[in-house]
């Protein structure tokens, strides 16, 4: 039997608008693009925006313990040769100790979102202290 990518939830058509702008946008500060799951209308949602965010540790306040979150990041990467980028990256956070229900929703939602924001850079953490500068910068270096 062949397998099939089978998306389970949908995608808010304010968040897909919300985060074309977002890909295109001209600041050059961090920021973040928080997406949660609701369950009720299995519909991927903004949870938040973090504007101008000092950086990861930031973000990692935002999110909660126990439930997943998907998080397009952009920050600013200092080079060794004292060029500047702002890579944008695919997050999917997956705590340990989330809900069965709720860690399947997310996971059978996560390649068809990644296919949408089209975005090379995507990695998962399953706990945040594991979600570092140093964490990100070395998933870039190896990506």
């Amino acid at each position: 039997m062949a397998s099939i990518n089978v998306s389970v939830c949908s995608l808010d058509p304010d968040l897909e608008q919300q985060l074309t702008q977002f890909r295109f946008r001209k600041e050059k500060t961090n920021c973040a693009v928080v997406m949660k799951v609701d369950k009720e209308s299995q519909t991927i949602v903004c949870d938040e925006v973090l504007e101008d965010i000092e950086g990861l540790e930031e973000l990692k306040e935002s999110l909660p313990d126990h439930q997943p979150r998907f998080i397009v990041y952009t920050f600013k990467l200092s080079h060794s040769d004292g060029r500047s980028s702002f890579p944008m990256c695919f997050i999917f956070y997956s705590p340990r100790d989330c809900k069965p229900e709720m860690q399947m929703m997310y996971a059978g939602s996560k390649l068809d979102l990644v296919n949408r924001v089209q975005l090379q850079h995507t990695f998962e953490v399953r706990e945040l202290e594991d979600m570092t500068e140093e964490w990100l910068v070395n998933k870039l270096a190896r990506n």
